[in-house]
């Protein structure tokens, strides 16, 4: 504890004073727990040799650690050398296969972000592959993992290196093209700085080869035009595990029934629309479930009304069973994120947006005594603008 205490202020103290603690006690029963957390130290104070030092033999304990996996790996590549780099394809290899596995559950509210990290996650094991098969002298192989890189998850660095890896084995023209994609890819985590090295090397490269850069804006207009039309399929791809992650406004969202259809909630304009939010877990709204059942005998046979139940439970096995055991309806929906969006922190929420898409009543909770009477009026008064 002492120990621990003398490295709170910083990682740095912290790795001074574990290790301090450790050359005193090499016998420790925690010796195990105490290399983990330097571990961490070392990767939060970016200490490659440390990381190193203690991160590999932490592998062996927990070789699906992805985020020491990667750290490893990229300090090894960092460090050099030959043997560095041999240990480091190895980890990288290791860090493929564990992406790999990863399953992106397409039911998910985040399965955009699942997929996009994983995408993310297997470029990245790609490009240190490629990096290792460089310091090992293998530039054919290292052009065929980099292409494999972009191809997976397209950034400006990736282009970048498969530039430089075409490069390496002679393949000039070929090179130039992949920087005029670095140079004009839509990567938001490309610098300002990165893109001006990059045209400015795009033009000594082109002007090397074609003896001046006549000729270079049509490769970049053409370039532009080509990572657009890739990055814009690819934010379709996420677009399609779940087409609500760029949406603001409610009344657009995209809900997924209990039988795994979509349905759409543009698609009910000129409507008035009632959403009530619950959960298998709500007591509360296994009373206020036949107070619903009240309100659609009165107003849901109008062609202009319409109530959506919509679940708020994290895990959606539950909720067919629910319906089973309790002989409600099936026509769910679950959230999808919209609970999110409208900020339904209380179960049960109603919702009423009205026939123009815009949100005109909310109860967080309800009253037993006078839930009925309430929204009959708050409908009526609505139905009536």
């Amino acid at each position: 504890m002492r120990a621990l205490n003398d490295g709170q202020s910083s990682p740095v103290d912290l790795v001074r004073a574990l290790e301090a603690h450790l050359q005193k006690y090499p016998n420790t029963m925690q010796r195990e727990e105490l290399e983990r957390k330097l571990t961490q130290a070392a990767i939060d104070s970016r200490d490659v040799v440390r990381i190193v030092k203690y991160g590999e033999p932490q592998l062996q304990s927990t070789p699906d650690d992805l985020l020491v996996l990667d750290r490893v790996t990229t300090s090894l590549l960092t460090i050099g050398g030959k043997d560095n780099a041999d240990r480091a394809y190895k980890h990288a290899r290791a860090f493929e296969d564990l992406v790999d596995r990863m399953k992106v559950d397409s039911s998910a509210k985040d399965a955009d972000r699942q997929q996009d990290e994983r995408d993310r996650a297997l470029g990245r094991a790609l490009l240190y592959q490629s990096q290792a098969r460089v310091i090992l002298g293998e530039n054919d192989d290292s052009e065929r993992l980099v292409a494999r890189a972009f191809s997976t998850f397209p950034s400006e660095e990736t282009a970048r290196a498969w530039s430089d890896a075409l490069l390496r084995i002679g393949r000039q023209e070929d090179a130039i093209a992949r920087l005029a994609d670095a140079f004009t890819i839509p990567d938001p985590r490309a610098t300002d700085a990165l893109r001006l090295d990059d045209r400015l090397r795009l033009g000594e490269l082109y002007a090397k080869l074609h003896g001046s850069e006549k000729g270079l804006g049509d490769l970049v207009l053409s370039a532009y035009d080509k990572t657009s039309t890739l990055m814009e399929t690819r934010r379709k791809m996420l677009l399609s595990l779940n087409p609500n992650s760029t949406v603001v406004n409610p009344m657009e969202f995209t809900l997924t029934g209990l039988d795994g259809k979509r349905f759409r909630l543009a698609s009910l304009k000129g409507k008035l629309v009632i959403l009530d939010f619950w959960a298998t877990w709500c007591v509360p709204c296994r009373i206020q479930h036949p107070m619903f059942a009240t309100l659609r005998e009165a107003f849901g046979k109008r062609p202009d009304v319409v109530f959506l139940d919509i679940d708020a439970d994290e895990d959606h096995s539950l909720v067919a069973p629910f319906l089973d055991e309790q002989k409600w309806d099936k026509t769910v929906y679950f959230d999808d994120g919209l609970a999110r969006l409208l900020k339904v922190e209380d179960i049960p929420t109603t919702i009423l947006f009205d026939k123009t898409g815009r949100l005109v009543s909310r109860m967080d909770g309800f009253d037993p005594a006078s839930f009925v009477q309430q929204m009959t009026q708050r409908i009526e008064s609505i139905l009536a603008q």
